[in-house]
């Protein structure tokens, strides 16, 4: 699926134009609100494209926007209609994140800092099958099983080199030393990370412990921007049973500052693939030791 087919990105653009016409209209989100008898944050919602706009919702707004060109107004619902199709993920079955999948989908670049597990487009699929069984204990096999598949769909879609897409992560060191699934896992996993690291879209720089005190001690966050809303971005935190999405350009600022700090903090690329490299060759010594123990 093109990115222009991704029905989380079409939402994004139909509730743009939506937030424009109510500006222009002089309306605020509260007013609108209480005119159609809905919540304020339904408002909000619908023109951050987090909700399904349904054409009802456009009529109306367009109602009490003033909007009176037919064509404009059937554009505008003929655009609710295509936004509300399922996207590809919907194929793996229930997908609690799939509101940033979406975004995932349709972003030009991500900006991400992670203190404890590799980012999941940057996981080999032995260390994603372990997170996947260790971070979720409560899923089924096939739960499980879905999980991966997703996982490993969606870094083939970033990864893909007919789409212009730039990944930059921001590790703290605890994620290169702490063993997930095994040191075999985590050997394969740093010297997958140093290939990857290679590549002209994505930059990787680890934060080492000696770094002290950070901008980042707060936990992770990922800044996602969008080559159809330039300017504009989204800042994505990821919690245990719920997500939460950051829009307002004094977030994102607030949230790209610190992440600047993160990167002069951190080590170099060059730096860093060094740094991958002698904590791979740890892991590979613990795996070793273990064998000769069995002997």
């Amino acid at each position: 699926m093109a990115a222009n087919e991704n029905p989380t990105v079409r939402r994004r653009r139909l509730g743009g134009e939506l937030r424009r016409l109510r500006l222009a209209s002089g309306l605020t989100s509260t007013q609108v609100a209480e005119h159609l008898l809905i919540s304020q944050p339904k408002i909000s919602h619908l023109e951050n494209g987090r909700r399904i706009i349904k054409p009802r919702d456009v009529r109306d707004l367009c109602g009490l926007y003033g909007v009176t060109d037919p064509q404009v107004v059937d554009a505008l619902m003929r655009q609710a209609r295509e936004s509300g199709r399922q996207g590809w993920w919907v194929a793996f079955g229930e997908v609690p994140y799939a509101v940033y999948i979406g975004l995932e989908t349709g972003a030009s670049s991500i900006h991400s800092y992670e203190p404890l597990v590799m980012p999941g487009l940057l996981q080999t699929p032995a260390y994603a099958a372990a997170v996947i069984a260790e971070t979720f204990p409560p899923a089924t096999s096939e739960q499980r099983a879905a999980r991966l598949q997703l996982r490993l769909c969606r870094q083939h879609r970033a990864h893909h080199p007919a789409r212009p897409f730039r990944l930059w992560a921001v590790l703290d060191e605890s994620v290169l030393r702490r063993v997930v699934g095994g040191p075999d896992i985590m050997r394969e996993q740093l010297e997958h990370l140093n290939r990857l690291n290679t590549q002209p879209h994505i930059t990787v720089q680890v934060l080492p412990h000696d770094a002290g005190a950070h901008p980042g001690i707060s936990g992770q966050f990922s800044i996602l921007t969008f080559a159809d809303a330039p300017g504009k971005g989204t800042v994505y935190l990821e919690r245990f049973t719920s997500d939460l999405y950051l829009e307002r350009r004094s977030d994102v600022q607030q949230y790209s500052v610190m992440y600047e700090h993160l990167q002069a903090k951190a080590l170099n690329p060059d730096s860093t693939r060094q740094l991958i490299t002698q904590a791979a060759k740890a892991h590979a010594r613990t795996s070793g030791a273990s064998s000769h123990q069995h002997f």
